[in-house]
């Protein structure tokens, strides 16, 4: 294998997919030129450049990956025309303002204490915490400051709409990746394969394939 592919592989092991389609799969949709979206994420073109190419590997600024993250959902709500072209350009701000931890920050649903007793909360930035989601709320459940539970779906946080199947999956692939390096989990998936072939499944798909396979197989199973 030579250096480049070699380069394309560690990416789709990093992000699902190579950071060449990346680009190319958002910048269509909102009308974005390459230059353009590198500083909406907050690299230099040429840097963009070279990651796309293989060049570089990994994007070392964890802000940086949240961004193109948050732009990469953004760009899915688009093709699923959730989102008008008007609300673009807004949406698109947001996310150039923000300063994210390395997430899927536009649809992770995330649990922190609310406001002490007699206070409210303050406006909340991009990304953040949605006032009153506490500490004890299930998954996919939010909890109202008056504490009952809510069947609502994780939303996108830039524009409330549902979360696109990519943005969860991309959300099951961080927390594979962030709990194994690809040869664990391709060694777990040999494992399990001759007694539960679907875990195994389940394991390659989230674990160390592409995105585009990984939703494929969600789409399938969920529904």
């Amino acid at each position: 294998m030579d250096q480049t592919a070699h380069n394309l592989q560690q990416q789709i092991e990093l992000y699902g997919e190579t950071l060449g389609e990346v680009v190319r799969r958002v910048a269509g949709p909102l009308g974005l030129t390459q230059s353009a979206l590198a500083q909406v994420i907050g690299l230099s073109a040429p840097m963009l450049s070279q990651l796309m190419s293989a060049q570089r590997v990994k994007i070392g600024n964890p802000a940086v990956v949240s961004r193109l993250r948050a732009v990469s959902e953004l760009a899915d709500l688009a093709i699923a025309n959730e989102l008008g072209p008007n609300d673009i350009p807004d949406s698109l701000d947001r996310i150039r303002a923000s300063t994210g931890a390395y997430t899927e920050a536009t649809t992770q649903l995330r649990r922190s204490p609310g406001p002490p007793a007699g206070q409210t909360a303050s406006s909340t930035p991009p990304f953040a915490t949605p006032p009153g989601l506490t500490a004890d709320a299930p998954t996919g459940q939010t909890w109202p400051s008056g504490g009952a539970p809510t069947n609502a779906p994780p939303t996108n946080a830039l524009t409330n709409a549902p979360a696109t199947a990519r943005a969860v999956v991309r959300e099951i692939q961080d927390l594979f990746r962030a709990v194994a390096s690809a040869e664990e989990i391709q060694r777990a998936a040999d494992a399990a394969a001759a007694e539960s072939p679907a875990i195994a499944e389940l394991l390659l798909a989230y674990g160390t394939g592409r995105t585009d396979d990984a939703v494929a197989h969600y789409e399938k199973h969920h529904g």
